[in-house]
């Protein structure tokens, strides 16, 4: 076994698991999911079926990462921020077949707060920041810093996680030296970088 599991943690037969990933007290990881290497997933994390995770993930406790719900490489899932998976969930009318799950994508980079809801069928982009506490229920473009109930654009984040500051279209980050452009709404990184 190439990874740490706790001897709380429940892994399905199935489950593929990275190289180096630890699994802690009272997880599971259920069968046909898919967690990269590196990742660390704190106490009572639930991975449910045909859940994807890449590499470098961090899930603090008390996470539940439910199907339809996908997660790429270098995130970070604050404790207790929530996914969801169904968009009218009803006890007398069960919705619990992969048909009915809507798909949500966190890319690369991006960082989820705290007790934030992420609603699902969204998108998160590479690098952006949702703040402690937030409810995500629309996309979030790359680099964006994101707070509120619902949610709401404040500014934009280096890849470090500082806050950016743009003199017309240009932003240079104060912490580690990487550059950005903001070009029709959206930013992207130049260069630089310590």
């Amino acid at each position: 076994m190439s990874y740490f599991s706790h001897p709380s943690a429940i892994i399905d037969d199935g489950a593929s698991i990275g190289e180096g990933t630890k699994i802690w007290h009272f997880s599971h990881v259920s069968a046909s999911s898919v967690i990269g290497s590196r990742c660390s997933l704190g106490q009572n994390v639930f991975v449910a079926n045909r859940v994807t995770i890449g590499n470098g993930v961090k899930i603090q406790n008390n996470v539940s990462i439910y199907e339809g719900v996908e997660i790429e490489d270098d995130v970070f899932c604050g404790p207790s921020m929530v996914f969801t998976n169904v968009r009218t969930p009803r006890s007398a009318f069960p919705r619990n077949q992969s048909a009915d799950y809507y798909k949500t994508v966190v890319k690369r980079g991006a960082s989820i707060g705290a007790n934030a809801t992420i609603v699902c069928g969204v998108s998160i982009g590479e690098w952006a920041f949702i703040a402690a506490g937030a409810v995500v229920n629309k996309n979030v473009a790359p680099y964006e810093l994101h707070a509120g109930v619902p949610t709401r654009r404040l500014g934009w984040v280096c890849e470090c996680g500082a806050t950016l500051a743009f003199a017309g279209d240009k932003a240079e980050c104060g912490d580690c030296r990487r550059e950005y452009q903001l070009e029709q709404d959206r930013v992207s990184r130049v260069n630089g970088g310590i």
